[in-house]
C-alpha cells in the first residue's frame, strides 16, 4: 500500500520498507528444506481429506444390498431385507403374471418369488449357482425377489440418488445414482398387492 507523509508527498522510505518485507517473506518460504515443504504439503492434504471425510460422514446415507439383474446393477435398502439365501426349488403355479416365477418354501413359510427382470423389461438370465433370493419384508408383506448375483453392501449418500428413470417399472424405483445403479423402492414393492400370490402347497 502507498503511504503519504504529513506534507502530502509519497513516503518513499515506507515503500522501500514494505517492499523489503515482502521480499523477505518470499525468501523465507524459498529457504524451506524439501522435507519441511513436504511436511507442510502433507499437513494440508490431510486437512483437506479430513474435511471431505467429515462431510461424507455428516451426509445421510442409504445402506443397500447391491445385486445384478441381467448385468445391470441394482440396490435395495437393507431395512427391508429379511435374508439372502440360495435358490433351491421353485414350485411353478398356473395362471399367474409372467413376473411371478412361482412359490418357494422359506423357513416354514410359502413365499412368492418375483422376477424383477420381467417388470423392468430386462433380458431373462438363466438361473445358476450365482442366483440368490432376496427376501423382502414389511409389517404386512413378505416375498422373495430373484437376483442373478448378489455383490455386497454399500452406503449411498441420499444426494446421489436422482429420480430420473422413466422406463418400465419406474414406480418401483427411488432413483438412479450417477454410476447407473438403480435403487429399488422396497416400500412401494411391498405395498403392491399384485406382486404377491397366495397359494398353499
Amino acid at each position: 500500500m502507498i503511504m503519504k507523509d504529513l506534507t502530502g508527498g509519497i513516503n518513499r522510505e515506507q515503500i522501500r520498507h514494505s517492499a523489503e518485507s515482502v521480499r523477505a517473506a518470499f525468501a523465507k518460504g524459498s529457504e524451506l528444506r524439501p522435507a519441511e515443504k513436504r511436511q507442510i504439503l502433507k499437513a494440508r492434504a490431510d486437512a483437506l481429506a479430513k474435511k471431505e471425510e467429515m462431510s461424507d460422514a455428516d451426509e445421510a446415507c442409504l445402506q443397500v444390498a447391491v445385486f445384478l439383474l441381467a448385468h445391470e446393477t441394482y440396490g435395495v435398502e437393507l431395512t427391508y431385507i429379511r435374508e439372502v439365501c440360495l435358490l433351491k426349488e421353485i414350485t411353478r403355479i398356473p395362471s399367474v403374471p409372467s413376473f411371478v416365477l412361482g412359490i418357494i418354501a422359506f423357513r416354514g413359510q410359502i413365499l412368492s418369488l418375483i422376477d424383477l427382470k420381467k417388470i423392468f423389461d430386462l433380458p431373462v438370465q438363466q438361473i445358476d449357482e450365482r442366483s440368490r433370493v432376496i427376501v423382502l419384508h414389511s409389517d404386512t408383506m413378505e416375498f422373495g425377489i430373484l437376483a442373478d448375483e448378489v455383490i455386497g453392501v454399500m452406503a449411498i449418500p441420499l444426494s446421489r440418488i436422482q429420480g430420473t428413470y422413466q422406463g418400465m417399472g419406474a414406480e418401483y424405483l427411488r432413483g438412479i445414482t450417477p454410476d447407473r445403479m438403480a435403487i429399488l423402492d422396497a416400500k412401494e414393492l411391498l405395498s403392491d398387492k399384485k406382486l404377491v400370490v397366495h397359494q398353499e402347497v
